[in-house]
């Protein structure tokens, strides 16, 4: 079975950080995560789960990445590949990508956005990662996709995304991406996990464990 491994990326901390290098200062793809985290508490402040729900998944899935489901829907795992090796890129992520044939996978060791918020001190929110199910879930679902995905809100975290009517349970540990898989880190088991399986939405999140 064909397989794509892409080794652990890390770019600089932010484009802020690139662009300030060569004179010009543009700010960064995660320089507003801190005010993303203080609207998504605002609006459960406002209007409840239900509402930071709808935003979620209609202003990011809908909205602002229409053109990402477009190609996704077109190209299949093809398109998801080429989305997420661009975004994460620009995220300046550090991450493993693992491409099958019929699965696609990322193990996210440094999630910028919520490493953003530790780094900081930043918790508006009371769960700043479940908005990344609540959009991408959206996003792939009228492509036909589902996830397997766990978050330890650490900044780590790992997604498997597969076709709806794939009956492959979630992987074992190492079983795809190998050594890079998230639970050989040090630090995986230093937060409380949140596990969604077979999921378009926050959901689907089964109960935390430790």
């Amino acid at each position: 079975m064909p397989t794509d491994v892409f080794q652990l990326q890390r770019s600089p901390a932010s484009r802020h950080e690139r662009d300030t290098k060569g004179g010009a200062a543009v700010l960064g793809c995660y320089d507003f995560c801190g005010h993303y985290d203080w609207t998504f508490e605002w609006l459960r402040q406002q209007g409840g789960e239900a509402l930071l729900r709808d935003y979620w998944s209609g202003a990011i899935a809908v909205d602002s990445q229409r053109h990402a489901a477009a190609m996704i829907k077109e190209l299949g795992f093809e398109g998801i590949k080429k989305y997420w090796a661009h975004t994460l890129i620009e995220e300046a992520a550090g991450y493993v990508i693992t491409s099958r044939e019929n699965v696609f996978r990322v193990d996210m060791h440094e999630c910028p956005s919520k490493g953003f918020l530790i780094r900081n001190g930043i918790e508006h929110s009371a769960d700043y990662c479940d908005h990344c199910i609540e959009w991408i879930g959206p996003m792939l679902k009228p492509a036909g996709f589902t996830i397997n995905h766990e978050h330890n809100h650490q900044g780590e975290c790992r997604w498997e995304m597969r076709k709806k009517d794939d009956a492959t349970p979630p992987s074992r540990s190492g079983e795809i991406s190998g050594e890079a898989d998230i639970r050989h880190s040090a630090e995986w088991c230093a937060g409380q996990k949140d596990v969604f399986e077979k999921s378009v939405s926050v959901a689907g999140k089964k109960p935390a464990v430790s």
